[in-house]
C-alpha cells in the first residue's frame, strides 16, 4: 500500500477527525508547529469572548458574576487541567509564566545546606529553565558551578541512567524536562523521580513539551512538583498564562514568593497584613490572574476534556509514526532522524540536516510551518486535534520536491534576525 492509499485510509478510521473543523486552519497551508504554538480554535475565541463581554456587562462585578467568575477561574482550570498531569485537582493552578513559575518553585524548595547545595539539571533542556536556575543560584551567593548539567552522549537525548548517576550527595533539587524539545526524546519521569527520592533530593519537571501531548501521572509517582506553558499542545494562545503542579505532600509548605493572590480564598479580603497561604497549589500564585489570557484555555480545555489525552497520544503516535514512514519510503538518506523511533518519542519528528534553515525557508514557502532549531534541526509537529494523515503525506511530498529540484539552496543557512 502507498504512503497516499494508507493516509486516506487512516484518515477514514480516525475517530478525531471531526475535531479539525474546530480549528482555524489557512487553506492550502500545512500547519507542523503546534508544539512551538497552537492554533486557535473557535471554542477558544468563543471563551475569549465570553470573559471580554463579562468586563463589559459587569465591570468589577465580573470577579464574581458572570458564565466565568474570574475570582475563582484560575482552580476552576486548574481542575480541568489536573487529569492531563495525572494530578489531584487541588494540585493544580493555572497561574503566571513557565519561567516564572520556576522561579517560584525554586524559591520554594531549593534550601540549600552545607551537604546539599546544587541544582541538577540537563544540558538538553530548554535555556530559559537553565536561566532561572542559574539565578536562583546566584541569589544564595553559591558558585556558577552549583548548577550540575547533565551531559548528553550524542547531543540530541539523555540517558536515564546518566541522570540518575548524576544524582549524587551534594544535590537539594532536580529540574528536568518530561520531553527534550529538541529531539522529542521522552523521559522515564517515574523512575527518575524514585531514584531522586531514594536520595533525598526534591524533583520537578518541566512538561511544556508534553503537556497535552503525552499522559502523565504525577501525584502517583511522587512528583514534587512541575511547571508548564498552555500556548503549544494546549492551543491557549500566544503567552497564555501558564500552569503548575505541586504535590499535596508539600501543602502547608510556604510559598518563597508570597503574593495576594496565593492567599486562603476564605481570607484574601481580611486584607490582613500577615500572609496566609492557600493549602492548595493555588498557594503558590503571586500576582493577580491575567484573565484574558487564561479566558482561551478554558475553552481549549473542553476539547480535552472530551476527548481524552490518552485518544491524543494514541493518534499523535500513529502521526509521527506514519510521518516517518513515509519519509523513509519517499525521501530515505536525506535527513538523519534525531528523535527516538519509539514510543519514547513525544508529540513532534526531528530532522537533522546540514541545510536545515534553509530548508526551513523553503517549506515556509510552499505552504507548509516547521519549526527550525539551530544548528541543523527541522521539528515537525503534526497535531493529533487538526491535522490529518493526508496532510503528513502532502507535507513529505513538499519535501521531497524541495530536496529533489534543491530550491533550498536560494536560501541563507540561516535563522532571520527578527528586527
Amino acid at each position: 500500500m502507498s504512503c497516499l492509499e494508507s493516509a486516506i485510509l487512516l484518515d477514514s478510521q480516525d475517530a478525531l477527525k471531526k475535531y479539525e473543523n474546530e480549528f482555524y486552519k489557512n487553506e492550502n497551508q500545512f500547519y507542523f508547529d503546534g508544539n512551538s504554538l497552537g492554533l486557535l480554535s473557535k471554542r477558544a475565541e468563543n471563551s475569549l469572548l465570553t470573559l471580554l463581554h463579562s468586563w463589559k456587562q459587569f465591570g468589577i462585578d465580573g470577579w464574581t458574576s458572570g458564565e466565568h467568575p474570574w475570582y475563582f477561574l484560575s482552580e476552576k482550570l486548574g481542575e480541568k487541567c489536573a487529569p492531563l498531569v495525572g494530578a489531584k485537582k487541588e494540585e493544580v493552578i493555572l497561574t503566571g509564566s513557565t519561567t516564572t513559575n520556576l522561579h517560584q518553585l525554586l524559591a520554594t524548595f531549593f534550601r540549600p545546606t552545607t551537604e546539599r547545595n546544587k541544582i541538577l539539571a540537563d544540558e538538553l533542556n530548554f535555556p530559559s529553565d537553565l536561566y532561572a536556575i542559574a539565578s536562583q543560584i546566584q541569589v544564595h551567593n553559591l558558585p556558577e558551578d552549583h548548577l550540575k548539567l547533565v551531559k548528553s552522549d550524542d547531543g540530541q537525548t539523555i540517558t536515564t541512567n546518566a541522570i540518575i548517576e548524576a544524582m549524587t550527595d551534594d544535590v537539594a533539587v532536580a529540574i528536568l524536562p518530561a520531553v527534550l524539545y529538541r529531539s522529542g526524546q521522552v523521559l522515564d519521569i517515574a523512575a527518575i523521580t524514585k531514584a531522586a527520592h531514594e536520595r533525598g533530593i526534591v524533583v520537578g519537571f518541566d512538561l511544556c513539551h508534553s503537556i497535552g501531548s503525552i499522559p502523565h501521572q504525577l501525584h502517583e509517582i511522587g512528583a514534587d512538583f512541575a511547571f508548564w506553558c498552555n500556548y503549544k499542545h494546549l492551543n491557549g494562545g500566544p503567552g497564555s498564562v501558564a500552569g503548575l503542579f505541586v504535590h499535596e505532600k508539600h501543602f502547608g509548605t510556604m510559598p518563597g514568593l508570597a503574593g495576594w493572590f496565593g492567599s486562603d480564598k476564605t481570607k484574601q479580603f481580611d486584607l490582613a497584613t500577615q500572609f496566609t497561604p492557600a493549602n492548595t497549589a493555588g498557594a503558590f500564585q503571586i500576582g493577580t490572574p491575567h484573565i484574558f489570557s487564561l479566558a482561551p484555555i478554558e475553552g481549549s480545555l473542553s476539547m480535552f476534556e472530551e476527548v481524552g489525552i490518552d485518544a491524543i497520544r494514541k493518534k499523535s503516535l500513529q502521526l509521527t509514526g506514519f510521518l516517518m514512514e513515509c519519509l523513509q519510503q519517499e525521501i530515505p538518506n536525506v535527513f538523519q532522524l534525531g528523535n527516538p523511533t519509539d514510543e519514547t518519542r513525544g508529540g513532534h519528528v526531528f530532522l537533522v540536516h546540514e541545510e536545515a534553515a534553509s530548508i526551513c525557508k523553503a517549506l515556509k514557502e510552499a505552504g507548509v510551518i516547521p519549526d527550525f532549531r539551530a544548528p541543523n534541526g527541522i521539528r515537525l509537529a503534526p497535531v493529533a486535534l487538526y491535522n490529518s494523515f493526508e496532510e503528513v503525506w502532502k507535507v513529505v511530498q513538499i519535501l521531497k520536491d524541495i530536496m529533489k529540484k534543491e530550491t533550498y539552496k536560494k536560501f541563507h543557512n540561516e535563522r532571520e534576525i527578527i528586527a
